[in-house]
């Protein structure tokens, strides 16, 4: 496996005032990591085409490649491509298919094509085309005397995809190494301490290696293998992705992709069990999760959103004495809430979320983010409370998370009887 060394170059002007917050650099090096390329320098350059020129020749010298993120747009500061072309001496001409490609992204959008668009379909005659999966500007890998300049759009979102799929193949084949992934998916705990759980195996592993980051609501370990060829590197994850899911236990609801929905849904149909749901604080967004899936049909009865008092008492069953003693965010209201959706919907299983999802509306006693759950099963209703911080809309994300996941615990353990 060859070694290759590279650098990273952030070009805007944006990025040298501020207003920008660089993520690009840091999501490069990591993959970049994983290939076994090293990268020894991280730059920032205003949108300058002699400052530009200036660090090509400096990194050039040095090392391999150079990334670069950013400058691929219509607009005349728009400079990355044309400079790099005119460092390494190419001619940039207009590529039909390009061209076509472009016009097709703007006819799709109802967007008026101007003339300074069709910069972005020049490149030289033998850049490799990088397709732009989320955007209009195409990037491009060029190559002189062993030498490369790879060039990627600003934005993270275009970036990450182009790079994922249009780069890391063209890397792989350079250092002659295949990267594989396994994701063990982590819900119920925090980053911290899953990470704590886990050290060990993350501190002992080179390769395949093991990173933990986490998303809104659960946490996730990416197990990535190198090697010379795709069954060599699964057989190097396999071992790695045993010991974290028997460490992690019930904490783990899937390796893979599949969401915890996903999961929760495909539960409900190994057991022939069937579920509906009563949402106040979280507005039906259990529910979109669920029938994000397809096949949910098949276990997914119902949903009802009371966001009301008189909602709860009319559609639910809810007793007007528990809203006065308790109020709606109690684990008393949760329970009524499961047990009166599960008598009008006629199904195994249902769920009922209850909370103050702010700004306002909280008290000493019960502030922003709290919410209570519920889940009637066989006859029983179990509730519990939980407490979350963020705006209005991450505070029901993580609620809708946390629904999901409960429902998940309270099957597995219908499942170990």
């Amino acid at each position: 496996m060859k070694n290759i060394s590279a650098s990273i170059v952030s070009i805007g002007t944006e990025l040298l005032l501020g207003e920008i917050v660089n993520t690009n650099s840091q999501y490069l090096s990591v993959e970049l990591a994983k290939l076994g390329i090293d990268v020894y320098e991280h730059r920032t350059i205003g949108d300058n085409r002699e400052r530009l020129l200036e660090c090509f020749d400096s990194l050039l010298r040095k090392y391999d490649m150079v990334i670069t993120t950013g400058g691929l747009g219509p607009t005349v500061d728009d400079i990355s491509k044309e400079t790099a072309c005119e460092f390494f001496g190419m001619e940039m001409k207009v590529i039909e298919e390009e061209l076509e490609t472009l016009r097709e992204i703007f006819r799709r959008y109802g967007r008026v094509m101007t003339e300074n668009n069709n910069k972005q379909a020049m490149f030289p005659v033998d850049a490799v085309i990088l397709k732009n999966g989320a955007g209009s500007a195409p990037g491009c890998i060029l190559e002189r005397n062993g030498k490369r300049i790879i060039l990627l759009p600003g934005p993270p979102n275009e970036m990450k995809l182009m790079f994922d799929n249009e780069v890391m193949p063209h890397l792989m084949e350079l250092t002659g190494s295949v990267l594989y992934s396994e994701v063990v998916k982590v819900c119920g705990i925090g980053e911290s301490a899953m990470e704590e759980l886990v050290l060990d195996i993350i501190n002992s592993s080179s390769n395949p290696t093991v990173a933990p980051y986490a998303k809104t609501g659960e946490c996730r370990l990416r197990v990535t293998a190198k090697a010379q060829n795709a069954e060599k590197a699964k057989e190097l994850t396999a071992p790695v992705v045993k010991k974290l899911v028997e460490r992690l236990g019930e904490n783990v609801y899937t390796v893979g992709e599949e969401t915890l929905a996903a999961a929760v849904g495909r539960m409900l149909s190994e057991k022939g069990l069937t579920i509906s749901g009563a949402e106040s604080c979280t507005g039906g967004m259990v529910s979109s999760m669920l029938v994000e899936n397809p096949g949910i049909s098949s276990v997914f009865i119902e949903s009802c959103v009371t966001y009301s008092n008189s909602s709860k008492i009319r559609q639910l069953g809810v007793t007007e004495e528990t809203l006065q003693k308790y109020g709606a965010v109690s684990e008393q209201c949760a329970k009524e809430m499961a047990q009166g959706m599960a008598g009008r919907s006629g199904s195994d299983t249902a769920y009922s979320v209850t909370g103050i999802a702010g700004p306002d509306g909280g008290s000493v006693e019960k502030p922003v983010g709290t919410v209570c759950f519920g889940f009637h099963f066989k006859g029983n209703t179990v509730t519990k409370t939980a407490k979350f911080h963020g705006s209005r809309n991450v505070i029901r994300m993580r609620a809708s998370i946390y629904m999901l996941d409960m429902v998940r615990r309270e099957l597995l353990k219908f499942r170990a009887h």
